[in-house]
């Protein structure tokens, strides 16, 4: 099974939207996670096909449901030309509320020059990118090898929380956040084990490796503060959200279910957790409400 986990679980229509009425959810956002849409290394063209099907059925939702549902659109990456083709048909004629990227496809981490256009065309578009972690992966030439080093752990466990970081750390260090400064960038499970590595990578970049690149713990602050979100998918209480409060306020923070790979009775639970832990972190109550819809209802107007 994908990323370790022991099963994928099903989805409908109807199952979701009746989930939704008991979490008291008004509007979800829809995209495919781990493994993503190019599931056969080299095959672009089952990739476009995926990435193609899987667009224009959350589309169809949106257009049958535009309350209840929208979508990040899916990218058929590491396939450049192919993604940057879904983009223009994903936001000009699906009407997407943006894109999902998956922290690296195929062992092309978010940073790479290669992703370049990529970045460049986003940018332009003043788009949202929504990134999911994935499971580590090397590549050695033309071998690519997906790493488990603890096979008896899924990797959603806690390795996707090390991709986020890797992604995170190379699109900064390469100049690629600084290149897409009109890219809304919005990180899953409160930005993983980003934000306590922030003093760390910048530091160790600039005075120990001697990079050629204006980073700085200051830097990184400013951009999660303007062109981060962080989503509370997950576990994140009582305890990982604390990593992330020195960088943010409640105004770049959103709620986020993880639905369905967290189930219906686990998205109930978690919802009653962060009723009983959002006031202790956050006193006032107008921050709550930005966290659990008004941020949203900025962030997409569509």
């Amino acid at each position: 099974m994908p990323d370790g986990m022991p099963a994928i679980p099903q989805w409908t229509e109807e199952a979701h939207l009746a989930m939704m009425r008991q979490a008291n959810i008004t509007k979800s956002i829809l995209s495919i996670t781990s493994p993503g849409t190019h599931l056969v290394p080299g095959d672009d063209a089952l990739a476009r096909n995926i990435t193609r099907r899987c667009n224009e059925f959350a589309a169809d939702l949106k257009r049958r449901h535009p309350d209840k549902f929208g979508f990040w659109a899916s990218l058929p990456l590491p396939d450049v030309e192919g993604s940057l083709a879904e983009i223009e048909y994903a936001l000009d004629t699906l009407n997407a509320d943006g894109v999902a990227v998956l922290t690296n496809a195929h062992g092309v981490y978010l940073g790479d020059k290669i992703l370049d256009p990529i970045f460049e065309v986003l940018n332009n578009r003043n788009a949202t990118m929504f990134i999911h972690p994935t499971s580590p992966c090397l590549r050695r030439g033309n071998v690519i090898e997906t790493v488990a080093p603890l096979t008896q752990y899924p990797n959603p466990m806690f390795e996707f929380f090390f991709d986020t970081a890797r992604a995170v750390v190379n699109m900064f260090v390469s100049g690629t956040i600084d290149k897409s400064p009109n890219v809304t960038i919005i990180l899953s499970h409160a930005g993983g084990a980003v934000p306590p590595l922030v003093a760390r990578f910048t530091q160790f970049a600039t005075s120990i490796l001697g990079l050629p690149v204006q980073i700085s713990i200051q830097s990184v602050k400013k951009a999660f503060q303007t062109q981060f979100f962080f989503d509370l998918a997950g576990f994140v209480f009582p305890d990982q959200i604390q990593g992330l409060l020195p960088y943010v306020d409640a105004s770049r923070i959103l709620y986020g279910s993880d639905y369905p790979y967290t189930p219906e009775a686990g998205v109930l639970g978690l919802a009653e957790v962060m009723n009983q832990e959002l006031p202790r972190v956050f006193k006032r109550r107008s921050s709550q409400k930005a966290i659990y819809n008004g941020n949203a209802m900025k962030l997409i107007r569509t």
